[in-house]
Protein backbone atom coordinates (compact mmCIF):
# COMPACT_ATOMS: atom_id res chain seq x y z
CA UNK A 1 0.00 0.00 0.00
CA UNK A 2 1.04 3.37 -0.92
CA UNK A 3 -1.34 5.71 1.03
CA UNK A 4 -0.50 6.83 4.13
CA UNK A 5 -1.81 4.30 7.41
CA UNK A 6 -4.89 4.74 9.18
CA UNK A 7 -5.03 1.91 11.45
CA UNK A 8 -3.12 1.10 13.95
CA UNK A 9 -1.36 -2.08 14.18
CA UNK A 10 -3.02 -4.81 16.46
CA UNK A 11 -1.01 -6.88 18.98
CA UNK A 12 -1.39 -9.76 16.81
CA UNK A 13 -0.08 -8.41 13.63
CA UNK A 14 3.54 -9.84 13.11
CA UNK A 15 1.80 -13.55 13.70
CA UNK A 16 -0.66 -12.65 10.68
CA UNK A 17 1.90 -11.88 8.89
CA UNK A 18 3.98 -14.62 9.67
CA UNK A 19 1.29 -17.09 8.13
CA UNK A 20 2.76 -19.43 5.13
CA UNK A 21 1.19 -18.40 1.80
CA UNK A 22 -0.45 -20.82 -0.22
CA UNK A 23 -0.51 -21.27 -3.97
CA UNK A 24 -4.20 -20.68 -5.21
CA UNK A 25 -3.64 -22.72 -8.19
CA UNK A 26 -1.28 -25.51 -7.82
CA UNK A 27 -0.59 -27.01 -11.44
CA UNK A 28 0.80 -30.80 -10.07
CA UNK A 29 -2.58 -32.29 -11.74
CA UNK A 30 -2.48 -29.93 -14.87
CA UNK A 31 -1.53 -32.24 -18.00
CA UNK A 32 1.68 -31.59 -19.03
CA UNK A 33 2.36 -30.55 -22.73
CA UNK A 34 4.11 -32.86 -24.61
CA UNK A 35 7.83 -31.41 -25.26
CA UNK A 36 9.32 -34.49 -26.31
CA UNK A 37 6.96 -34.41 -29.33
CA UNK A 38 7.15 -31.10 -30.03
CA UNK A 39 11.00 -31.08 -30.52
CA UNK A 40 11.03 -34.11 -32.61
CA UNK A 41 8.43 -32.06 -34.72
CA UNK A 42 10.96 -28.71 -34.56
CA UNK A 43 13.32 -30.62 -36.47
CA UNK A 44 12.32 -30.89 -39.99
CA UNK A 45 9.81 -27.85 -40.12
CA UNK A 46 9.25 -25.61 -43.07
CA UNK A 47 8.61 -22.36 -43.29
CA UNK A 48 5.14 -21.48 -44.63
CA UNK A 49 4.28 -17.75 -43.82
CA UNK A 50 6.45 -15.03 -43.07
CA UNK A 51 4.73 -11.26 -41.85
CA UNK A 52 6.98 -8.39 -41.10
CA UNK A 53 5.26 -5.47 -38.65
CA UNK A 54 6.65 -1.98 -38.91
CA UNK A 55 7.06 0.10 -36.55
CA UNK A 56 5.12 1.09 -34.07
CA UNK A 57 2.36 -0.96 -36.27
CA UNK A 58 0.17 -4.11 -35.85
CA UNK A 59 0.04 -7.07 -38.25
CA UNK A 60 -2.12 -10.48 -38.41
CA UNK A 61 -1.38 -13.69 -39.25
CA UNK A 62 -2.86 -17.26 -39.23
CA UNK A 63 -1.44 -20.16 -37.65
CA UNK A 64 -3.21 -23.76 -38.50
CA UNK A 65 -3.55 -25.67 -35.20
CA UNK A 66 -0.23 -28.55 -34.81
CA UNK A 67 1.87 -25.75 -36.42
CA UNK A 68 4.53 -23.69 -34.74
CA UNK A 69 5.05 -20.03 -34.95
CA UNK A 70 7.96 -17.40 -33.75
CA UNK A 71 8.24 -13.90 -33.15
CA UNK A 72 11.82 -12.88 -33.77
CA UNK A 73 13.77 -9.86 -33.13
CA UNK A 74 15.07 -8.27 -36.28
CA UNK A 75 16.83 -4.66 -36.68
CA UNK A 76 17.08 -3.88 -32.78
CA UNK A 77 15.99 -4.21 -29.94
CA UNK A 78 11.69 -4.25 -29.57
CA UNK A 79 8.57 -5.61 -27.64
CA UNK A 80 5.50 -6.37 -28.97
CA UNK A 81 2.13 -7.03 -27.93
CA UNK A 82 0.53 -10.83 -28.57
CA UNK A 83 -3.44 -11.45 -29.37
CA UNK A 84 -4.90 -14.76 -29.99
CA UNK A 85 -7.81 -15.82 -31.05
CA UNK A 86 -9.13 -19.05 -32.03
CA UNK A 87 -9.33 -18.29 -36.01
CA UNK A 88 -12.96 -19.31 -36.06
CA UNK A 89 -14.56 -17.90 -33.05
CA UNK A 90 -13.05 -14.93 -32.35
CA UNK A 91 -15.17 -15.32 -28.60
CA UNK A 92 -12.51 -17.76 -27.56
CA UNK A 93 -9.19 -15.07 -26.66
CA UNK A 94 -6.20 -15.51 -24.59
CA UNK A 95 -7.26 -15.07 -20.99
CA UNK A 96 -3.90 -13.44 -19.11
CA UNK A 97 -5.17 -13.56 -16.14
CA UNK A 98 -5.96 -17.40 -15.35
CA UNK A 99 -2.58 -17.83 -17.06
CA UNK A 100 -0.45 -15.70 -14.97
CA UNK A 101 -2.25 -17.34 -12.15
CA UNK A 102 -1.64 -20.99 -13.39
CA UNK A 103 1.99 -20.21 -14.37
CA UNK A 104 3.77 -16.89 -13.01
CA UNK A 105 3.61 -13.27 -13.94
CA UNK A 106 5.87 -14.45 -16.89
CA UNK A 107 6.09 -16.80 -19.53
CA UNK A 108 8.86 -19.34 -21.25
CA UNK A 109 9.26 -22.56 -22.52
CA UNK A 110 6.84 -25.18 -21.62
CA UNK A 111 4.09 -22.95 -20.36
CA UNK A 112 0.81 -22.67 -22.41
CA UNK A 113 -1.59 -19.32 -23.00
CA UNK A 114 -5.12 -20.83 -22.15
CA UNK A 115 -8.61 -19.35 -23.24
CA UNK A 116 -11.43 -18.01 -21.36
CA UNK A 117 -14.51 -19.46 -19.95
CA UNK A 118 -16.26 -21.28 -21.47
CA UNK A 119 -13.50 -22.77 -23.33
CA UNK A 120 -10.41 -22.63 -20.85
CA UNK A 121 -8.03 -24.76 -23.23
CA UNK A 122 -4.23 -24.28 -24.20
CA UNK A 123 -4.54 -22.05 -27.24
CA UNK A 124 -0.31 -22.31 -27.92
CA UNK A 125 2.72 -23.34 -26.25
CA UNK A 126 5.98 -22.25 -25.57
CA UNK A 127 8.30 -24.63 -27.25
CA UNK A 128 11.49 -22.24 -27.63
CA UNK A 129 12.88 -19.15 -25.77
CA UNK A 130 16.07 -17.90 -26.64
CA UNK A 131 15.80 -15.12 -23.40
CA UNK A 132 15.14 -18.23 -21.04
CA UNK A 133 18.48 -17.49 -19.65
CA UNK A 134 17.40 -14.02 -18.18
CA UNK A 135 15.60 -15.42 -15.35
CA UNK A 136 14.48 -13.09 -12.85
CA UNK A 137 16.98 -9.94 -12.09
CA UNK A 138 17.86 -8.03 -9.08
CA UNK A 139 15.07 -5.75 -9.84
CA UNK A 140 12.51 -8.54 -10.10
CA UNK A 141 12.48 -8.40 -13.44
CA UNK A 142 11.78 -10.81 -16.02
CA UNK A 143 10.69 -10.98 -19.69
CA UNK A 144 7.28 -11.77 -22.03
CA UNK A 145 4.92 -10.94 -18.67
CA UNK A 146 1.59 -11.55 -18.36
CA UNK A 147 1.45 -8.37 -15.89
CA UNK A 148 0.62 -5.64 -17.87
CA UNK A 149 -2.25 -5.13 -19.92
CA UNK A 150 -1.15 -2.66 -23.27
CA UNK A 151 -0.53 0.55 -23.95
CA UNK A 152 -3.56 2.57 -24.68
CA UNK A 153 -5.02 6.03 -25.50
CA UNK A 154 -7.43 5.59 -23.24
CA UNK A 155 -4.58 5.65 -20.19
CA UNK A 156 -2.67 7.94 -22.03
CA UNK A 157 -5.52 10.66 -21.92
CA UNK A 158 -5.64 9.73 -18.20
CA UNK A 159 -2.35 10.90 -17.17
CA UNK A 160 -0.99 12.77 -19.59
CA UNK A 161 -4.12 14.73 -21.55
CA UNK A 162 -2.81 14.20 -24.88
CA UNK A 163 -4.01 11.39 -27.48
CA UNK A 164 -1.69 8.65 -29.19
CA UNK A 165 -2.72 6.77 -31.94
CA UNK A 166 -0.07 4.66 -31.91
CA UNK A 167 -0.50 2.68 -28.61
CA UNK A 168 -0.61 -1.15 -28.87
CA UNK A 169 -4.43 -0.85 -28.19
CA UNK A 170 -4.91 1.16 -31.35
CA UNK A 171 -2.59 -0.81 -33.46
CA UNK A 172 -4.09 -4.15 -32.86
CA UNK A 173 -7.66 -2.56 -32.90
CA UNK A 174 -7.22 -1.81 -36.90
CA UNK A 175 -5.39 -4.52 -37.43
CA UNK A 176 -8.21 -6.99 -36.26
CA UNK A 177 -10.61 -4.37 -38.36
CA UNK A 178 -8.32 -4.51 -41.36
CA UNK A 179 -8.76 -8.78 -41.53
CA UNK A 180 -11.87 -9.13 -40.35
CA UNK A 181 -13.60 -6.17 -42.04
CA UNK A 182 -15.62 -5.13 -38.89
CA UNK A 183 -15.71 -1.50 -38.08
CA UNK A 184 -12.82 -0.09 -35.65
CA UNK A 185 -16.03 -0.16 -32.64
CA UNK A 186 -16.46 -3.80 -33.18
CA UNK A 187 -13.15 -4.72 -33.75
CA UNK A 188 -11.97 -2.94 -30.53
CA UNK A 189 -14.15 -4.92 -28.36
CA UNK A 190 -12.24 -8.06 -29.44
CA UNK A 191 -8.83 -6.85 -28.06
CA UNK A 192 -7.58 -8.26 -25.21
CA UNK A 193 -5.14 -7.87 -22.35
CA UNK A 194 -1.61 -9.53 -24.13
CA UNK A 195 1.47 -11.36 -23.94
CA UNK A 196 3.95 -8.47 -23.67
CA UNK A 197 6.64 -10.64 -25.77
CA UNK A 198 10.31 -9.49 -25.36
CA UNK A 199 9.25 -6.71 -22.61
CA UNK A 200 11.32 -6.80 -19.59
CA UNK A 201 9.51 -5.55 -16.26
CA UNK A 202 8.54 -6.24 -12.97
CA UNK A 203 7.27 -4.94 -9.82
CA UNK A 204 9.18 -2.47 -7.48
CA UNK A 205 10.01 -3.89 -4.15
CA UNK A 206 8.58 -0.48 -2.42
CA UNK A 207 5.28 0.59 -3.90
CA UNK A 208 4.68 -2.61 -6.12
CA UNK A 209 3.94 -0.87 -8.89
CA UNK A 210 4.31 -2.34 -12.54
CA UNK A 211 7.81 -1.20 -13.94
CA UNK A 212 9.88 -1.44 -17.42
CA UNK A 213 13.20 -1.71 -18.13
CA UNK A 214 15.04 -1.80 -21.62
CA UNK A 215 14.32 -5.19 -22.92
CA UNK A 216 17.47 -7.52 -23.11
CA UNK A 217 16.21 -8.63 -26.96
CA UNK A 218 18.56 -8.57 -29.36
CA UNK A 219 18.45 -9.09 -32.98
CA UNK A 220 17.83 -13.02 -33.48
CA UNK A 221 16.46 -13.76 -30.70
CA UNK A 222 13.01 -15.27 -30.80
CA UNK A 223 10.05 -16.90 -29.04
CA UNK A 224 8.61 -19.83 -30.27
CA UNK A 225 5.06 -21.08 -30.04
CA UNK A 226 3.16 -24.79 -31.07
CA UNK A 227 -0.53 -23.60 -31.44
CA UNK A 228 -2.91 -25.81 -30.19
CA UNK A 229 -5.83 -24.75 -32.32
CA UNK A 230 -6.29 -23.22 -35.38
CA UNK A 231 -5.57 -19.70 -34.42
CA UNK A 232 -5.98 -16.16 -35.71
CA UNK A 233 -2.99 -13.99 -33.90
CA UNK A 234 -1.94 -10.29 -33.61
CA UNK A 235 1.05 -8.79 -32.65
CA UNK A 236 1.92 -4.96 -32.02
CA UNK A 237 5.44 -3.61 -32.32
CA UNK A 238 5.27 -1.39 -28.81
CA UNK A 239 5.89 2.39 -29.69
CA UNK A 240 8.20 2.30 -26.92
CA UNK A 241 10.95 0.25 -28.63
CA UNK A 242 12.85 -1.22 -25.53
CA UNK A 243 10.60 0.44 -23.27
CA UNK A 244 13.53 1.69 -21.67
CA UNK A 245 12.02 5.07 -21.08
CA UNK A 246 8.38 5.40 -22.08
CA UNK A 247 6.06 4.34 -24.34
CA UNK A 248 3.04 6.17 -25.59
CA UNK A 249 4.95 8.15 -27.84
CA UNK A 250 7.29 9.33 -31.18
CA UNK A 251 10.03 9.53 -29.01
CA UNK A 252 11.60 5.80 -28.48
CA UNK A 253 13.76 4.00 -31.33
CA UNK A 254 11.65 1.55 -32.54
CA UNK A 255 12.33 -1.57 -34.96
CA UNK A 256 10.63 -4.02 -36.69
CA UNK A 257 9.03 -7.71 -35.62
CA UNK A 258 9.14 -11.21 -38.02
CA UNK A 259 6.67 -13.46 -37.72
CA UNK A 260 7.10 -16.47 -39.00
CA UNK A 261 4.86 -19.57 -39.33
CA UNK A 262 6.29 -23.47 -39.79
CA UNK A 263 4.87 -26.75 -40.88
CA UNK A 264 5.79 -29.39 -38.54
CA UNK A 265 7.27 -33.19 -39.53
CA UNK A 266 3.86 -34.77 -39.45
CA UNK A 267 5.34 -38.08 -38.19
CA UNK A 268 6.15 -36.42 -35.56
CA UNK A 269 2.96 -35.73 -34.15
CA UNK A 270 0.83 -38.77 -35.03
CA UNK A 271 -1.90 -38.97 -32.81
CA UNK A 272 -2.18 -35.40 -31.71
CA UNK A 273 -5.43 -33.77 -31.61
CA UNK A 274 -6.21 -30.27 -30.60
CA UNK A 275 -7.62 -30.15 -27.26
CA UNK A 276 -11.50 -30.11 -26.75
CA UNK A 277 -13.15 -27.19 -24.91
CA UNK A 278 -13.74 -27.41 -21.08
CA UNK A 279 -15.67 -30.41 -19.68
CA UNK A 280 -17.18 -28.58 -17.20
CA UNK A 281 -18.58 -26.32 -20.43
CA UNK A 282 -19.52 -29.37 -22.12
CA UNK A 283 -21.25 -31.23 -19.00
CA UNK A 284 -22.76 -28.30 -17.04
CA UNK A 285 -22.91 -25.24 -18.76
CA UNK A 286 -23.05 -22.12 -16.90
Amino acid sequence: MKNTLQSQAPADAAARRAIKPVICYPVDTLPPPDMTAYAAARQAMELTDVVVVPPRDAGTFHVPAGHFFRIVSMNGPQVGDLNLWAANDLSERFYSGKTRALHGTHLSTGDRMWSGFPHMRPMATITHDTLDWYGFDADGASVHDVIGTRCDPYTSRLLSGRDYHHCCHSNLTRALAAETGMSLHHAESHVHDVLNVFMCTGFTHDTHQYFMKASPVRPGDYIEFFAEIDLLCALSTCPGGDCSTEHSSDTAACYPLRLEVFRPDPKALVGWAPPPPSAYSRSHGV
